[in-house]
């Protein structure tokens, strides 16, 4: 197992924690945000490799399996298939996005605060390719445990309570689904952990009722889902900026996976049974969490918001089971989190001039900083889901999928969109436009690192908004593999 660099998966997991490991023993902070820069980029060249190797005829490069606990019945298996690619790549951009943002003074004991960052990064790569569910759930406590440790001691003025209401929600989520894991484990026909192997465990209708509950709270806490969603944005709020960007960008994704790779095609009777509950529950979510993010007045508790209103609609387009609707879904947890990296990025830049995140209490940036301005414009019109940029695509297919299912969900799923564009454009005229208020008379426009970071994000936004055939044909068979699972019932 070790001994695997020869693949893209094996490589995804290695090098962000090679690199995890050797910031812990690096004394000096520019050199330990080197080393993650270096390490993290380097991922992303793997992964960007990838995507030219996407084949059947180069699958022994995208998958990895050994023999690992030979007497449990658990192999070290990884995978780069469609949906995995996507997850994986968006993984890949976001870490060096957030490192080359911050500043190498900015946190004591900064090689640390990289190593810990590594660590979750290995974490969510191995969450998203892997094919044994003893190994997935190592990665996904391997993926939480560091961000416990880094809003606890790099958060803010009120982390401990944030960070402990983020550590009993998680906590509960991953007994709920260790006992589903095991109790899979013990219906297997020949004691494995491996996901073919879950997929062929014939259920009584009560054992998939009972599994699909505790499947899914795990997944619906991690998204999070509401009524779960309440350790959300007091943890977005108080965790480090580059912690929260990873959160909401890439970490409330494994939810979301959890959903597609596992709970939908393990349990397609209890799926069938309750989805039309579900998605009912989820869209009434949708709908309160945009009213919250209206009557904020703290920036970052209106994209925490706003994030809540974005990953229930993924959520529940997945359930529809239509197929136009999980290829949007999947898309469109690509775009978000694209989308909503831009907005942190913002948040973030805006407080650190002016130590304020209070909306009534800014105005006129715009005249201080033109180019912020264009690029947060730009991600506030893919947040809307505006044609032309990212958002659309998914959000349109999303939305395909919820008529074809239930046109009256589809009908009040819609206020979130139009609730959408209240908030956000509200948020934009009251921060950006207006007379310029004391808080940022000194306010000085992005430097060339953060127009580079802000340069691709945009890049991104448009290009899928504008081309993203080449999305849909890495996910397509992935896809149809769920689907194909509710044929016959």
């Amino acid at each position: 197992m070790f001994a695997a660099f020869d693949n893209f998966p094996a490589l995804l997991i290695w090098l962000p924690l090679a690199g995890g490991l050797i910031s812990f023993f690096i004394k000096s902070e520019k050199g330990a945000r080197a080393i993650a820069i270096v390490f993290s980029l380097l991922t992303m060249g793997v992964m960007m490799t990838s995507l030219f190797f996407s084949s059947t005829e180069s699958f022994v490069y995208n998958q990895v399996s050994y023999v690992w606990l030979p007497n449990l019945g658990s192999s070290f298996g990884l995978i780069l298939d469609g949906l995995t690619r996507v997850l994986c790549l968006l993984t890949a951009l976001v870490f060096p996005m957030v490192f080359l943002l911050v500043p190498g003074n900015r946190y004591p004991n900064a090689n640390r605060f990289y190593g810990l960052m590594l660590l979750t990064q290995c974490g969510l790569m191995g969450v998203f390719m892997a094919t044994d569910a003893l190994v997935f759930y190592l990665f996904w406590e391997l993926a939480l445990i560091p961000v416990y440790f880094l809003a606890s001691i790099w958060g803010g003025e009120k982390r401990i309570k944030a960070t402990f209401k983020f550590f009993i929600y998680t906590f509960v989520g991953s007994l709920f689904l260790l006992i589903g894991i095991l109790y899979m484990y013990l219906k297997t026909s020949n004691g494995s952990f491996s996901l073919v192997a879950f997929y062929n465990v014939q259920l009584s209708d009560v054992e998939q009722y009972w599994m699909f509950l505790l499947f899914f709270i795990a997944f619906a806490i991690k998204m999070p889902l509401f009524p779960l969603h309440t350790w959300q944005p007091e943890a977005y709020e108080q965790a480090p900026t580059p912690v929260t960007m990873v959160l909401s960008a890439v970490m409330v994704k494994m939810g979301l996976f959890g959903l597609l790779r596992w709970l939908l095609p393990l349990f397609p009777l209890a799926v069938k049974q309750f989805n039309t509950a579900i998605i009912v529950v989820i869209v009434a979510g949708m709908v309160y969490a945009s009213l919250v993010a209206i009557y904020q007045d703290n920036i970052k508790k209106l994209i925490a918001y706003s994030s809540i209103a974005h990953i229930g609609l993924m959520a529940a387009g997945a359930f529809t089971l239509k197929s136009v609707a999980l290829n949007g879904a999947v898309l469109q947890m690509f775009s978000h989190g694209i989308n909503i990296m831009a907005l942190w990025i913002v948040a973030d830049l805006i407080e650190k001039q002016t130590g304020v995140t209070k909306i009534s209490a800014l105005g006129g940036i715009a005249k201080k900083a033109p180019k912020l301005t264009v690029f947060l414009v730009i991600a506030a019109f893919a947040n809307i889901a505006l044609p032309l940029t990212n958002a659309f695509v998914g959000e349109f297919m999303i939305f395909n999928g919820l008529y074809l299912f239930k046109p009256w969900i589809a009908a009040f799923a819609g206020l979130s969109i139009i609730l959408s564009a209240v908030y956000t454009l509200n948020m934009i005229k009251h921060v950006f436009y207006g007379e310029v208020v004391a808080a940022v008379e000194g306010y000085v426009d992005i430097n060339k690192t953060q127009a580079m970071v802000l340069t691709v994000i945009t890049g991104l936004i448009l290009f899928v908004g504008i081309y993203p055939d080449p999305f849909f044909k890495m996910m397509y068979e992935t896809v149809g593999l769920i689907v194909n699972r509710y044929v016959t019932i």
